[in-house]
């Protein structure tokens, strides 16, 4: 059985389930959220968030199981959740989502064969038995020879990866209905935002996790192309910090108080700017992210036809930093936006959401819409 659930191009997305939650695990936090269904948008019944300490995720990557499993149970006590169902998502670090193209006249079966069996080893960078993997069909094509295809967003990660989710989440007394890439989690809360592109314009969304930062650079609401780089909060936290003489914390929230100024980008390479160097650190540090990005973009615009980056897309717990929209919209000489899947979705909630932190929400949003 394949232990993904994918993407599916806005259609059934939202597919029937009962008593579960979404939960975002990520290197700093537990995230947290449970949504039900009120007239016809949403209502946020619960959101929860706490905090991880260091040394239960190694790179990215969970490394004790058991703690994990415990501060899963914690979070779901304190926030006086009784729920045994889950949603929740990998890294795209951990995965690899590539789309190929298949001739269109297989039936259902042979499609199946052929993806899982013969097309997937071609693009997997491990042996086919490592993997867990599954696939969409998305829509169909005529190639340059005149044969009709359909394109197939295959979706892998390594079997080790989803075992130790599925584990942890075991372990804390819990059933898995939904294992997915959080960056199609974050889609599914922007779904609307992104259906004002056509389809030769992609978006790229920004996602400035804890220790990094993922790129997908999504095209008809389809990831077309993802990477992972190690920029994230605690490293701008520790720029900031050393060039101030501060202790290092994996606490972030000196962060979320900043507000990027309108610097010119020469004035940052020679240090005329007039502003202190902590703040010129964290410049530094952003501009490598913004040089980062210009890379991942250049290589895909070179390989793609006829195709523009109409929008950058800023989300994650860095994505709310002042005024860091405008700092790309200025590196980059391409419009940024901040994403807030709470007015994406026109959810109701109890109490109101500051603007800095919803950047954040996006992912383990998208993940409570699965369990609705």
């Amino acid at each position: 059985m394949n232990r993904f659930s994918t993407f599916n191009r806005f259609k059934g997305l939202l597919s029937k389930r009962t008593n579960g939650i979404g939960i975002e695990l990520a290197p700093e936090r537990v995230n947290l959220a449970q949504l039900r269904k009120q007239g016809q948008g949403y209502k946020v019944t619960t959101m929860f968030s706490k905090e991880v300490p260091e040394g239960i995720f190694q790179e990215g990557q969970i490394a004790d199981s058991p703690a994990l499993a415990e501060i899963i149970q914690e979070a779901i006590a304190e926030s006086k959740l009784k729920v045994d169902r889950v949603a929740t998502a990998v890294p795209m670090r951990d995965a690899v989502i590539r789309i190929i193209p298949i001739p269109a006249e297989l039936d259902d079966q042979e499609l199946r064969d052929m993806v899982l069996n013969h097309e997937a080893g071609l693009y997997l960078p491990y042996p086919r038995e490592e993997v867990d993997l599954d696939y969409q069909k998305l829509g169909f094509f005529v190639d340059e020879d005149g044969i009709e295809k359909v394109q197939v967003l295959l979706v892998a990660t390594r079997r080790e990866v989803t075992d130790t989710y599925l584990d942890t989440f075991q372990q804390a007394g819990l059933h898995v209905d939904v294992l997915e890439i959080n960056s199609f989690a974050m889609i599914r809360t922007i779904r609307e935002q992104l259906r004002q592109f056509a389809p030769q314009e992609a978006a790229v969304l920004i996602d400035l996790e804890f220790d990094s930062t993922e790129i997908a650079i999504i095209v008809d609401g389809v990831p077309q192309f993802n990477r992972t780089v190690p920029i994230g909060t605690f490293q701008l936290q520790n720029a900031l910090s050393r060039a101030m003489n501060l202790p290092t914390s994996r606490n972030t929230e000196l962060l979320q108080g900043m507000t990027i100024p309108n610097t010119p980008v020469d004035g940052i390479r020679t240090g005329a700017t007039g502003i202190n160097p902590g703040m010129a650190a964290l410049l530094r540090v952003l501009g490598e992210l913004a040089d980062e990005l210009r890379r991942s973009i250049d290589f895909y615009l070179n390989q793609s036809d006829n195709l523009e980056v109409a929008q950058l897309l800023l989300a994650g717990p860095g994505g709310g930093i002042g005024q860091l929209d405008d700092f790309f919209t200025q590196r980059l000489s391409l419009p940024t936006t901040k994403v807030d899947p709470v007015s994406a979705l026109s959810l109701e909630i109890d109490e109101d959401i500051p603007a800095v932190q919803r950047p954040g929400l996006g992912t383990v949003l998208g993940l409570g819409l699965r369990e609705v």
